[in-house]
């Protein structure tokens, strides 16, 4: 059936909506906590919203439906350790980034260490967020591909992918350069209702177009072992056990909410610091939801293409969902959920370009600058934004190729995630790891990690548990061998 001239309206109102929407909020920023932090006065609820936006993106509208439909609700143990570790963060790290004056998660490691490992930490999380980034990024081109197949019928697959990325990226920059944090967290609660919405329309639609009653559906499911949730195996190789699940998805969300500048900077956009807490805890009863509606819709798309077969088998399951919203909804909401999905990837984009920006300009040029005015601060944060804008666009189109997008994304940030945790680790329990030792420990961790993902057929599930794990242990002997070592040669020149 394809998008018709209807559909591609939609898609065209709706974008040209979402970035008026965030037009609304540009006004003049007088600093960069204005300007970063919408003032901290955003509600609780609207940040939950915001940071479960920013946790699912285009990768996981995309992907999720596409492994259930490999295989089953796998990813559920996954998503249980998503939950452990946020509470894991509202007990160890809340409290801190909360009680000082900080801008960036960073701040907090110079004032437990000092200068080098907050540099150290801060160049790390720009690598990989941005890495990560260009792998969402090429997500969001292969919905507009799919999307706009009639239009861009005339372009190879390159071109394609190329005027796609380029287009989502300049509307993000419309709305996000002027407006600051503030039109990021809001234009993020619009799109989270609009695609939410628009997924369980495309719930609704594929049971209408299975013609089978619900007995014969989940039947078909069940025989293929679809919804299938814990898989209590010891193999260490299989991806998505319970124990790899929830120990390692614990890991990776203590990793990613409590060190990446993406999410820490929702947090710090809260009141307080009980307001941070309830925003993070109630984002992930979203996520909890989310995650179980897109794995039930790949279920069901696996029953619907096992009735109907399509003419020509699909080459990648990340385009399974994209096709059938495309090919089988009913013109209008076709459009609507496509530009819901790129509303989507918007507002994930616009978020990842903030804290890429607000990481450079902090904890890079402000103390390289330290005497510049907010005003200088604020335009080099806008130019900044554009520069990492232009960055991701590169390292999207160098992304092509790769396998499921979601599983990518995830295993490049988690090589970093494990140093990068542990290290945060060592600042909030410890109290004897001196800066120096919790270098040699993070260092040790992410050439560790690096290996694991380059040599190994470890799944990146166990990536941020033992990098983490490393770091923290070789940090901490570190420190303690470095003070007797330095203790030591004091004593000797103390006799001499």
């Amino acid at each position: 059936m394809g998008l018709n001239l209807f559909d591609v309206a939609v898609i065209g109102i709706y974008l040209a909506g979402v970035t008026l929407f965030g037009q609304h909020f540009r006004k003049r920023q007088n600093s960069l906590k204005g300007y970063f932090l919408a003032g901290r006065t955003i509600p609780w609820w609207a940040i939950a919203l915001s940071i479960a936006v920013a946790e699912t993106s285009t990768l996981t509208i995309i992907s999720v439906p596409g492994m259930a439909y490999d295989s089953n609700f796998g990813f559920l143990q996954l998503v249980i350790g998503y939950l452990v570790g946020r509470v894991v963060i509202c007990v160890l790290l809340i409290p801190h980034y909360l009680r000082g004056d900080l801008v960036t998660a960073y701040q907090l490691i110079e004032r437990r260490f000092g200068n080098k490992l907050r540099t150290l930490t801060a160049g790390l999380f720009l690598i990989m967020r941005a890495a990560a980034e260009g792998v969402r990024v090429l997500a969001m081109a292969i919905v507009v591909g799919i999307a706009l197949t009639g239009l861009l019928s005339g372009y190879n697959a390159l071109a394609r992918d190329v005027i796609a990325i380029a287009l989502v990226t300049v509307l993000t920059l419309l709305y996000s350069l002027k407006g600051g944090m503030e039109a990021v967290i809001w234009t993020d609660v619009v799109q989270l209702c609009i695609y939410l919405a628009g997924t369980i329309v495309g719930l609704f639609t594929i049971l209408h177009l299975v013609q089978c009653d619900w007995h014969t559906v989940s039947g078909i499911a069940m025989a293929a072992g679809k919804f299938r949730v814990f898989d209590f195996s010891l193999d260490f190789h299989v991806t998505y056990t319970f124990w790899s699940g929830v120990i390692g998805g614990t890991f990776l969300t203590t990793a990613t909410h409590g060190t990446d500048q993406l999410f820490v900077q929702r947090l710090l956009s809260s009141k307080n610091a009980r307001q941070a807490q309830k925003a993070l805890l109630g984002s992930g009863v979203i996520i909890l939801f989310q995650f179980a509606l897109f794995l039930f819709i790949g279920s069901l798309l696996y029953v619907f293409y096992k009735l109907n077969p399509p003419q020509v088998a699909f080459t990648r399951s990340d385009t399974i969902f994209p096709i059938f919203i495309v090919t089988r909804m009913p013109h209008g909401f076709s459009g609507l959920l496509i530009a819901a999905i790129l509303a989507s990837a918007m507002a994930q984009l616009g978020g990842a370009l903030y804290s890429l920006s607000s990481t450079t300009i902090v904890d890079f040029y402000s103390r390289i600058k330290p005497h510049a005015t907010e005003q200088r601060k604020i335009f080099w944060s806008r130019a900044v934004t554009v520069g990492w804008a232009a960055i991701l666009f590169v390292l999207a189109i160098a992304a092509r190729g790769g396998g499921r997008v979601l599983e990518v994304g995830l295993s490049i940030t988690s090589v970093a995630y494990g140093s990068l945790l542990g290290v945060f680790l060592l600042g909030v329990i410890t109290h004897r790891a001196s800066e120096k030792g919790a270098m040699v420990g993070m260092i040790c961790g992410l050439m560790l990690n690096l290996y694991l993902w380059r040599f190994t057929r470890i799944p990146f599930t166990w990536y941020v548990v033992l990098g983490s794990i490393a770091t923290f242990a070789i940090g901490y002997c570190a420190s303690f061998f470095l003070r007797r070592t330095a203790t030591s040669e004091i004593a000797t020149l103390i006799n001499e």
